[in-house]
């Protein structure tokens, strides 16, 4: 049974960092493309950052500069780091697996049960 745990998450106030992990059982996670979402209430859930198995990024244009997202193959974790936290980062933030490299939540499949982050002005 393959499960994902999410940490990390709390309350910073603006200009502050937080470390989210992932922490991935029951799946080859080395093989996989690891995505990170986000969900603010009221809004759709979107991309936020991704990792291929090689350790290549991707980002969103929004996050670009301030995150940054990481894995441990040996340790089946993913992280990412975020400075710079802006209130409008606030949402509950998700990792999730992928065949390949992706932005489409559709493209995803294992999700966590998502880590609450709170930005405060």
């Amino acid at each position: 049974q393959v499960q994902r745990v999410e940490s990390g998450g709390g309350l910073v106030q603006a200009g502050g960092s937080l470390r989210l992990s992932c922490a991935a059982s029951g799946l080859t996670f080395s093989g996989y493309t690891m995505g990170w979402f986000r969900q603010a209430l009221g809004k759709e859930r979107e991309f936020v950052a991704g990792i291929d198995w090689r350790g290549s990024t991707y980002y969103t244009d929004s996050v670009k500069g301030r995150f940054t997202a990481s894995r441990d193959n040996a340790k089946n974790t993913v992280y990412l780091q975020m400075d710079s936290l802006k209130p409008e980062d606030t949402a509950v933030y998700y990792c999730a697996a992928a065949g390949g490299i992706s932005r489409r939540r559709s493209e995803y499949d294992y999700w966590g049960q998502g880590t609450q982050v709170t930005v405060s002005s």
